[in-house]
């Protein structure tokens, strides 16, 4: 257990089209950042034209975590599901938005291949309806209405088993506190992950949260801690992307 912040890759993208060979200085490299792809918010699984399946993610720690990369001079995605909240207009973030699990899963597929880094904090739904009707809206009855679910694709276990050995993936652990270290290690674990944030599932929506992370390892995990308790997530992000 320790303090420091987690280790990121240093290495990565080419050079910076857009950095004049005149801003670096004689007898210095200009830096490579790695280039950061973020995921946030909730999915929104349709049931009918009207109605839709989702969760209570609020999108605000993934926000966090593409704005601190974009001040930290990474070139950084944000695929944002549906939420009220956005990055601030002058963080720099290269945004795309997505409603379904599967409009989320095209993203990725797009995009990840040209990124470095990857932030899966998206609370991708874990069930869909097997046979939404797009084009109707169920009527209101009094026998009640039964919904046949299938289970969504594990995009970000998906992802890790695909990746290059140079990308480093990052996952979510949202759970009760009572359990959360346990099922921390066991995600970063089945999911075969370079990192995973354990997150207590009674911060959702919070500004403020009490996480740390685990980075795999040969053995066993390694797990840092933040060097305080419980900080806003702003904070908590400025410190994960360093």
């Amino acid at each position: 257990t320790g303090t420091q912040s987690p280790d990121m890759p240093q290495s990565m993208p080419p050079e910076d089209p857009d950095l004049e060979s005149s801003d670096i200085p004689v007898g210095h490299e200009a830096p490579i950042r790695p280039r950061i792809i973020v995921t946030a918010g909730p999915t929104h699984e349709p049931i009918d034209g009207v109605r839709y399946l989702a969760n209570r993610s609020s999108g605000r720690m993934g926000i966090n975590v593409a704005e601190a990369a974009a001040a930290s001079g990474a070139p950084t995605t944000l695929l944002l599901g549906p939420t009220h909240l956005c990055p601030r207009e002058n963080s720099e973030v290269s945004l795309h938005r997505f409603q379904t699990t599967a409009e989320l899963e095209g993203l990725l597929e797009a995009q990840w291949p040209a990124h470095d880094v990857l932030f899966m904090a998206a609370a991708v739904a874990d069930y869909r309806l097997r046979a939404p009707d797009l084009n109707a809206k169920h009527t209101r009855n009094s026998s009640g209405m039964t919904l046949e679910l299938e289970p969504t694709p594990d995009l970000l276990a998906s992802l890790a088993r695909r990746s290059r050995p140079d990308q480093f993936t990052v996952g979510w652990a949202l759970e009760p506190s009572e359990r959360l270290a346990e099922r921390a290690r066991e995600k970063l674990r089945q999911k075969n992950l370079d990192m995973i944030v354990a997150k207590p599932l009674e911060t959702i929506s919070a500004d403020s949260v009490e996480a740390y992370v685990l980075v795999a390892g040969e053995m066993e995990p390694k797990e840092i801690q933040p060097p305080t308790g419980r900080i806003p997530k702003s904070e908590f992000a400025s410190w994960l992307v360093k």
